[in-house]
């Protein structure tokens, strides 16, 4: 019987320099962050990612782990997290975009929420937040808004 033996590693592959705050430390940061590498308020389909922040909420990585389509991109707590383990992240921020341009959460967006929250916990990773951007500039907060 063969068995495969298997090595993980996180190679940065390099960089692009970007005018970013020190430390998330706000929703509005947060959102701003997202606004300037993945300019989500003028896609027209919906996407999803994550900000992986370090001990001291410093940017580790982002990524962009979902495209869908209209009104939807499908993913699941392990797609999110293997990209948190990777960058060694000691929390996340979660983030999508509604192409609507209407930035209120719909029910799935409060439960896809709680999921990884709750993944989250049993990971030792914590979800500090979940922006959702509109348009316009426009963005909610779905810890500001006590969503989760």
């Amino acid at each position: 019987m063969r068995i495969n033996r298997y090595t993980v590693k996180l190679i940065k592959e390099g960089g692009i320099n970007y005018s970013l705050e020190e430390a998330v430390i706000s929703p509005e940061i947060a959102k701003d962050v997202i606004e300037r590498v993945f300019a989500l308020s003028t896609s027209t389909v919906e996407k999803l990612g994550i900000i992986t922040l370090n001990v001291k909420n410093k940017i580790a990585g982002l990524h962009l782990i979902a495209v869908g389509s209209l009104n939807q991109a499908f993913v699941g707590a392990r797609e999110i997290f293997q990209q948190a383990l990777l960058n060694n992240a000691s929390s996340i921020i979660l983030f999508h975009n509604h192409p609507s341009g209407n930035s209120e959460p719909s029910d799935a967006d409060i439960q896809l929420t709680k999921k990884v929250e709750d993944a989250g916990q049993l990971l030792g990773i914590k979800v500090l937040d979940h922006i959702i951007v509109g348009e316009c500039g426009e963005y909610v907060s779905l810890k500001a808004k006590g969503l989760f």
